[in-house]
């Protein structure tokens, strides 16, 4: 019998630079957000790598299972409004 005697997992997120993306760095334990924070900076930022962190609890990610990926991404071709296709450009408009 195994007993779990660590903190909770949490996902770490960093931005690089102000304006770009995040992208995920790894994971950490801690007991709440808090630490949760100052670990993923301790553990992933030493070197100046990042100008904000996001820490989200693994067990709150949701993700689509592989093998729906036919179904899920589906294009909506019912709904025409989403294709730009349809629409004419008025003459003489600028940076549309």
């Amino acid at each position: 019998m195994s007993s779990d005697n660590q903190f909770p997992q949490w996902e770490v997120f960093i931005q690089s630079k102000t304006g770009l993306p995040f992208k995920h760095a790894g994971s950490v334990h801690a007991a709440d957000s808090e630490m949760a924070l100052q670990n993923a900076r301790d553990l992933y930022t030493r070197r100046m790598e990042g100008t904000s962190l996001w820490v989200v609890p693994t067990d709150s990610i949701v993700a689509s299972n592989p093998d729906d990926s036919g179904s899920f991404f589906d294009p909506s071709n019912d709904k025409i409004y989403r294709q730009p296709t349809h629409y004419v450009m008025p003459e003489g408009a600028k940076n549309i």
